[in-house]
């Protein structure tokens, strides 16, 4: 039971040590508080580039070109004003 109790006390007390950092808002000068910002921040990871070409996936064909050549020749053929 005390073993529980002392783990519940060191957790609580290391969320408040994970939100302690630079005071950024103090700073007056626009540039340096950017820089302080930029500096707390974690940098972000690069997402790797994708291949342009990849030969185990066939290319794209979308489906609605062949559905809008057939709604566009029953549209041709519609009499209008015979």
């Amino acid at each position: 039971m005390k073993k529980i109790v002392v783990v519940l006390a060191l957790c609580g007390s290391a969320q408040g040590a994970l939100a302690a950092g630079p005071d950024c808002r103090a700073i007056q000068s626009a540039g340096e508080r950017l820089a302080c910002y930029d500096a707390a921040s974690v940098p972000k990871k690069d997402k790797p580039a994708l291949p342009e070409t990849d030969a185990s996936r066939a290319a794209y064909q979308d489906p609605l070109i062949a559905e809008d050549a057939r709604t566009t020749a029953k549209l041709k053929n519609i009499c209008r004003g015979c």
